[in-house]
């Protein structure tokens, strides 16, 4: 089953020049809304291919997830056979999108002005680790990368008794993904307005750094500054999950409503009244003794008693749940979150798309693709004869499964 065509984004065709994560996971989301993504990979094609586990060794379990939905086109860009055919791809495409250094898709005469000569409406959409204008821009960048000079791990420092520590995440990946998918839809909305193509940026330091930020700016925003740059609430090493009689939970009590609840159903202990507690002001400038004697309380009682007094007042608190405890939760379960099926892969669970639309919904396209396996397919679809084609795939210009096998 496939997701194209079944969307608020059908009809849009991507070309996905993206690879490891931060771009494909962008592209993930344009397949799951319904675009047409043609992934166009090298002969050795994505390298997350590669990372175990999985039943095929060029198909490993993440690249199976983040390139679901999409179609694979291999072409050796280094010959200008195959960087035609990619310009005349470029003609039927409303986004082209890439995950290359500056310098790199350049030499590769591929940038922006070479994809607009040929379609003046698309949108090109630069995913890469730092802004060309600054002097990081010819700096490779991987997801730790990016966490350790955008403030990330610094903050997670906090937390840890000053050991510097990444998120257990690609969140730079991530993050950047996300944003290049907002911005390329944002894109798309205006060319609908305007009639034009435009070039887009998303380089994952500043969008790490802008993401930190979002709370973390705090006293800095003003200038001259009236603090540092720290949101205390966030850093405060008591900021953590409490441990109870017999385990740990999260909780989060925030406003003044919260608290007042917390006390009134704990019975309103002598401590409640200290002048800390009284408001959201207070609670932040004493935040860390604020936190550590909730830490303290909390020891009191069995997880099980206090999300019973929880639930009943109202206050935000969950168990702490494994990524193993989610794939069998009740609410994900329930609400259809994991999608199960059949594929030549085995049976496969998909996380599911987190957003509903009630006319337009997206679909979970089929499992990412084999290495070429679509390359035949697109460019019969662009009108090329046999002969053509032929001659393609005998250069390697162009590359299938079964060239991949005589040329092994």
């Amino acid at each position: 089953m496939s997701g194209r065509g079944q969307g608020p984004l059908a009809g849009v065709r991507v070309l996905d020049l993206t690879s490891v994560l931060m771009g494909p996971y962008a592209t993930q989301i344009f397949a799951d809304l319904g675009a047409d993504v043609v992934k166009i990979e090298s002969p050795d094609g994505d390298t997350t291919r590669y990372l175990p586990p999985g039943h095929s060794p060029d198909r490993g379990g993440m690249f199976i997830n983040v390139n679901r939905g999409k179609r694979s086109l291999v072409l050796d860009l280094k010959q200008a056979e195959a960087k035609a055919v990619l310009l005349k791809l470029a003609e039927t495409a409303d986004v082209f999108i890439h995950s290359m250094r500056a310098q790199a898709i350049a030499r590769l005469g591929l940038d922006y002005d070479a994809l607009k000569a040929v379609n003046p409406r698309i949108i090109y959409a630069n995913l890469y680790g730092f802004a060309r204008s600054g002097p990081y821009r010819d700096y490779p960048a991987y997801d730790d990368i990016v966490q350790a000079a955008s403030g990330i791990v610094d903050l997670q420092a906090r937390l840890s008794g000053g050991v510097p520590t990444y998120l257990a995440t690609v969140v730079a990946d991530k993050v950047a993904g996300l944003t290049g998918t907002y911005a390329v839809i944002a894109a798309l909305y205006a060319r609908e307005k305007t009639g034009m193509g435009q070039e887009i940026e998303v380089p994952m330091f500043e969008t790490l750094v802008s993401f930190a930020s979002v709370e973390h700016i705090c006293g800095s925003l003003f200038e001259p500054p009236l603090g540092p740059p720290e949101y205390p609430r966030a850093t405060s090493e008591s900021r953590r999950p409490y441990r109870t009689r017999d385990g740990y939970i999260g909780v989060m009590i925030y406003n003044d409503k919260h608290w007042r609840s917390f006390f009134a159903a704990i019975g309103d202990p002598d401590w409640s009244k200290d002048p800390m507690f009284n408001s959201m002001r207070s609670r932040t400038e004493n935040i860390g003794k604020v936190l550590g004697k909730l830490a303290e309380v909390m020891e009191e009682r069995t997880s099980a008693e206090w999300m019973d007094l929880f639930r009943t007042a109202e206050i935000p608190a969950m168990p702490i749940a494994s990524l193993s405890e989610l794939l069998h939760d009740r609410h994900l379960v329930e609400t259809g979150f994991w999608e199960e099926r059949d594929s030549d892969q085995g049976k496969l669970r998909f996380p599911g798309i987190p957003t509903s639309f009630s006319a337009t919904p997206g679909a979970i396209g089929d499992a990412g693709p084999i290495l070429g396996g679509d390359s035949l397919a697109i460019l019969d679809e662009l009108g090329l004869d046999a002969a053509t084609i032929e001659r393609l795939v005998a250069s390697g210009a162009v590359r299938t499964p079964k060239a991949a096998e005589d040329a092994a």
